[in-house]
């Protein structure tokens, strides 16, 4: 933050019991994330989490809901998709939930390469405007 870096998320409140988001409560949520985007117009997204990596790259069309839904975040990660997201072509990289980290921290590491990934395409992307 202050360095132009924005936080959304994907569930605009927290579920009940701070459980995990249902499906539907994803769906009425997911058009003010792309409202965001498109708002914000980012040079690079980095999706941190389970249900951001899949809702941003099934809207991206990166590929099927039904394939994100079954693919663990491990494997997602450590590569760049190239998602459309309110009319723009976005680099995406994916990684862990800080809360993850918090309960895994022997995956810090892995979080550690996602954010140096998420860093060289930031400066290999063109000048802003």
């Amino acid at each position: 933050r202050g360095q132009g870096v924005y936080i959304a998320n994907v569930i605009k409140c927290r579920p009940p019991r701070n459980r995990n988001p249902e499906p539907d409560e994803i769906a009425r949520c997911t058009p003010y994330l792309l409202r965001q985007i498109a708002l914000l117009q980012p040079r690079l997204v980095l999706a941190m989490g389970r249900f951001a990596a899949q809702t941003l790259l099934a809207e991206g069309g990166c590929d099927s809901p039904d394939t994100l839904l079954r693919t663990p975040l491990g494997r997602l990660r450590g590569r760049v998709y190239t998602a459309r997201l309110a009319g723009l072509a976005l680099p995406v990289v994916v990684t862990y939930h800080p809360a993850y980290l918090l309960r895994n921290p022997a995956d810090k590491a892995k979080a550690w390469a996602d954010l140096c990934l998420a860093l060289d395409t930031a400066e290999a992307l063109p000048a802003p405007g």
